[in-house]
């Protein structure tokens, strides 16, 4: 029972706070809708039960886009194993797991270095660099050079090598001269994507030809990870697993280790740690050696297991979405994943959203900071929930 009362107060707030931005970003609908807003003089039930229509539309295009559409998944069960439909079927909760992989591993990684007091936002270029080492390895090792899994593992291994050594570079200039980390891997991100850009143009080993567009060969050509489920069609594979472990390894390092010890205790209080024998520049270093390597495996197996090409804006937002997953999950390995898949299903279920309301994906994305934001603030979310107007009564009173 004490397990179940632990789960439950852990997911307590997260889950209220999902609810309240939801509840927030559905009056946002409705006050943003011009045909809403031009029936709310004339006919003010009207205009309120449109409002609320359109919210429960778009709201239903978010699950549906997410979780799958429910008729679709009923046909399924009835089609006697026909993979087709079932592809139909799982089609958008698979795409979801898909999209909440890359944001597992960088959040993963932002949170080691946030443990040990290091804010890193350089996880866009580590992952593009670990992006970039995945595609290299491919290339190299793939195509029958070597038996498949040691090509695999050689994409795994250039993934952490490049995005390890991105991030040693502002860690070093934290630790040696005091450099702020935040400016350095800011600016590192930005010089990682014109690597990037500049070896899918230039280096005829990377390019695709006839050498047009500013990206790779096909990685699938060369190495093809293995899928998990039954219908090829799907996307997902290994990945998800890798990303799954990573999380277990990175919490029993965190917190069932002595260096995880120390480095969690450079993050509470680096004057104490020092004081204690723990050296700080050395774990200023590790820590941003280990955020690095999480993100850049991230970046290998993306590039070569998902997109199957290396190609300009891979990274896409998914630096500073992951730097928001990372605190909403507490920095904890089970809260990331738990807030990246979350995510993922956002991300997935805003698609079709936009498609069938033409709500625009900014609104999505203002839900997300909703969510970020009342999580930050609890007392605040709990008060809403319980009395929308009590925060107002007690703003106007004083």
């Amino acid at each position: 029972m004490s397990f179940v009362r632990r789960i439950s107060s852990a997911i307590r707030v997260p889950a209220l706070s999902i609810f309240a931005a939801l509840l927030v970003g559905a009056i946002f609908i409705v006050v943003t809708d011009i045909e809403v807003l031009g029936l709310l003089l004339s006919d003010p039930i009207g205009a309120l039960s449109l409002g609320i229509g359109r919210a429960g539309t778009a709201y239903s295009a978010l699950a549906r886009g997410a979780f799958g559409d429910p008729a679709t998944i009923g046909k399924a069960l009835e089609s006697n194993g026909d993979v087709n439909v079932w592809a139909r079927a799982l089609r958008p909760l698979v795409e979801s797991v898909v999209s909440a992989v890359p944001l597992i591993f960088v959040g993963l990684g932002v949170s080691v270095a946030f443990r040990t007091g290091i804010f890193n936002i350089g996880g866009a270029g580590q992952f593009t660099m670990g992006a970039i080492g995945g595609t290299i390895a491919a290339l190299f090792f793939g195509a029958g050079a070597t038996p498949a899994p040691v090509a695999i593992l050689m994409v795994m291994i250039f993934g952490i090598i490049g995005g390890a050594a991105w991030a040693f570079i502002p860690g070093y200039l934290k630790a040696r001269l005091g450099a702020s980390e935040v400016i350095t891997t800011i600016m590192l991100n930005f010089i990682a994507s014109n690597i990037l850009f500049f070896l899918v143009i230039n280096v005829e080993f990377i390019q695709k030809p006839p050498y047009i567009q500013p990206v790779s060969k096909e990685l699938s050509e060369f190495v093809a990870l293995p899928g998990i489920l039954p219908i090829e069609n799907l996307r997902l594979n290994i990945s998800i697993i890798i990303a799954l472990i990573t999380a277990v390894l990175v919490s029993v390092f965190l917190f069932r280790s002595t260096r995880g010890f120390e480095l969690r205790a450079a993050g509470l209080n680096i004057a104490a740690a020092k004081y204690a024998g723990m050296g700080a520049a050395t774990s200023i270093i590790t820590a941003m050696l280990i955020s690095g390597a999480i993100s850049g495996l991230g970046g290998a197996l993306t590039a070569v297991g998902t997109v199957k090409q290396l190609s300009p804006g891979i990274a896409g937002s998914v630096g500073f979405t992951a730097i928001a997953i990372a605190l909403v999950g507490g920095t904890r390995p089970s809260g990331v994943v738990a807030t990246a898949l979350v995510f993922g299903l956002l991300q997935n279920g805003s698609r079709l959203m936009q498609i069938e309301t033409s709500i625009p994906i900014e609104m999505l994305l203002f839900i997300q900071a909703l969510v970020i934001a009342f999580i930050a603030a609890p007392d605040l979310t709990l008060g809403i929930l319980k009395n929308p107007f009590q925060p107002l009564l007690r703003r106007i009173r004083k």
